[in-house]
């Protein structure tokens, strides 16, 4: 009879220990993370080099850039209502206003950002021919 329990306590104990092993690395957190997407809004292109802000209650949180392939990624924000400013010379900013992040959740944010209107294209010329 006691041998019989064996093959069922090495079951539980095998259980146990995998339940165990794939909760290894994972640990609660008490923050938030958002990552996205930057793309051109015309062609729909990734968007390097863009300079994301957070701002938590008009405070700076956080900075992050936008990779080569458009992806950014903004870790560890304390749950709450942020502002993030897109930013890239060239571009015309935006602003993504009142996103809530909670406590333990990861967000996702894609964005197109436009081309700057060129304002030369838009004056007349210094040197206006006349036919008089």
């Amino acid at each position: 009879m006691k041998y019989k329990c064996i093959p069922v306590i090495l079951l539980l104990l095998l259980c146990s220990f995998f339940s165990f092993a794939n909760n290894v690395g994972q640990h609660k957190k008490d923050d938030a993370d958002m990552n996205g997407m930057v793309l051109e809004a015309e062609t729909g292109r990734p968007i390097k080099d863009v300079n994301i802000t957070a701002y938590n209650n008009t405070k700076k949180e956080k900075i992050t850039t936008s990779s080569a392939n458009g992806g950014f990624t903004l870790t560890d924000l304390k749950p709450g209502v942020y502002r993030f400013v897109f930013e890239k010379e060239g571009f015309e900013k935006v602003i993504r206003e009142k996103i809530i992040l909670k406590l333990n959740d990861a967000y996702q944010l894609n964005v197109q950002m436009a081309e700057e209107a060129n304002i030369f294209d838009m004056m007349p010329s210094p040197l206006r021919f006349s036919s008089e």
